[in-house]
């Protein structure tokens, strides 16, 4: 704590937790991205408002960067600390703050996990639709600067579809109270929707009100093994049309690899190409009955070769398993990441040729791929070889992003899906926005940071 600039904030927030420990700066200074070596300047856990606003004033007042960290969850770097800025936590910032019965609301603070508030949600005997594997350390900040989507997509949408209200303190240390739960607002830009999906480079979300949901009727898991790349959307049509889906997700045989190897138990006597989970409503007899016929039909057509349905929460947790348990299964092997969505209707013609594409310019490496295949987003995993360089296996896949990128350019696609564009994936915005939106977003950010101290260098 010797440097001036950490004395001077302590003393104009003596209560604020702080913390220049290299453990500290470690853990606090990266999220799952490993390319960069985090070294932030200090570590601060604000508990209030109050005093996130003053930490963003001090930042200000000395030109110093604010790095806001959540979970840390995020594959595009957009929580790394690299370059001396504060990471500022809101781990304290977990609380409930209130619901309400009426509006069907949840008033939360925006470092509470999302897992948590799924829980307070259940307590009301209602759902908090958002949801995917991280979903015990993930922060609901985060969710909010990432716009997150996951696993049920297809019936729920993006995180988005869910915030009713926002508080936000800006890059000058302004709080903003945007929207406050109203259904209807028609007076003016809705700021809340900007502040969704702009990675923390606008400002700091640190509360959040958050729209519920009646629970769903009950749903039965289902796991397919498919033969070829071809018979995916397919599968996916002939469900949509039989079944009310809430979710519809693929992986591949290299997927399940990875997952059994990190303990998972394996579905099927024999190895398949690709593998679907879908989850689906199934609250009575003729729910049941169409999920048969489904899979009876698909199987006549030749474009499923096996099948089992949960028997029990216990199997179906277990079928998910497969799919949710990817991400952390490869994480030992520290992969080159693509996160990628094309329009739904574009699915097959692109995976046509990100599949041959992949295969010419990988023909060595281990390849993972997996993805919300009913929503278009699809996540391609390079695992480095062991005896291969960093530097080299970045650049080797930075050129075949390239080329993906070219190939996503075509069929309309975004190099970003879900996770943002961060560090990792600043090279390729031009591919996805004109160069008339990229100069409104950086105005957009002039006015909201001005002294560029929010995330810098992080999406522009």
């Amino acid at each position: 704590m010797t440097d001036p600039r950490l004395a001077e904030l302590i003393r104009l927030i003596p209560a604020l937790k702080l913390s220049v420990e290299a453990g500290d700066l470690e853990h606090h200074g990266r999220d799952w991205t490993r390319r960069w070596t985090p070294a932030p300047q200090a570590v601060a856990w604000p508990a209030s408002i109050d005093e996130v606003q003053g930490i963003v004033r001090w930042a200000n007042a000395h030109g110093v960067g604010i790095v806001p960290s959540g979970g840390r969850t995020g594959l595009s770097g957009g929580a790394v600390a690299a370059q001396g800025e504060l990471v500022l936590s809101l781990d304290r910032m977990n609380r409930v703050l209130g619901f309400d019965p009426i509006d069907r609301t949840l008033n939360v603070e925006a470092g509470i996990a999302l897992e948590a508030v799924q829980n307070a949600a259940r307590e009301h005997a209602l759902l908090y639709p958002v949801n995917f594997a991280a979903r015990g350390s993930c922060q609901i900040g985060g969710n909010i600067a990432t716009n997150a989507g996951g696993i049920r997509v297809i019936r729920y949408g993006n995180t988005r579809q869910w915030v009713a209200g926002l508080k936000v303190v800006t890059g000058t240390g302004e709080l903003l109270d945007l929207n406050r739960g109203l259904v209807k607002n028609a007076s003016g830009y809705d700021l809340r929707h900007l502040v969704i999906g702009s990675e923390g480079t606008l400002g700091i979300v640190v509360e959040a009100t958050l729209t519920l949901t009646s629970p769903p009727p009950p749903s039965q898991v289902m796991l397919l093994a498919v033969p070829a790349m071809d018979a995916l959307m397919k599968v996916f049509a002939e469900a949509r049309h039989r079944l009310a889906l809430e979710a519809f997700e693929f992986f591949t045989e290299r997927a399940l690899h990875h997952v059994l190897a990190h303990g998972a138990q394996r579905p099927f006597a024999e190895d398949h190409p690709f593998y679907v989970v879908t989850e689906f409503d199934a609250g009575d007899a003729k729910a049941e009955a169409d999920a048969l016929d489904f899979f009876e039909f698909c199987l006549g057509e030749g474009w499923v070769t096996d099948g089992v349905i949960a028997s029990s929460e216990a199997q179906a947790a277990s079928l998910w398993r497969l799919r949710e348990g990817i991400t952390e299964s490869l994480a030992p092997h520290k992969p080159y990441k693509n996160d990628v969505s094309v329009r739904i209707s574009a699915v097959p013609a692109f995976m046509e040729e990100m599949q041959v594409l992949l295969a010419t310019e990988y023909p060595a490496f281990d390849v993972v791929w997996f993805g919300h295949i009913g929503d278009g987003n699809l996540h391609i995993n390079v695992l480095k070889p062991a005896e291969l360089d960093n530097g080299a296996f970045v650049e080797q896949c930075e050129h075949v992003t390239s080329l993906l990128v070219e190939t996503l350019a075509r069929h309309g696609g975004s190099i970003s899906a879900e996770h943002g564009i961060g560090l990792v994936k600043k090279p390729w915005l031009g591919s996805v926005r004109s160069e008339a939106e990229i100069a409104l977003m950086r105005g957009i950010k002039a006015v909201w940071d001005p002294n560029g101290i929010m995330n810098p260098g992080k999406l522009l």
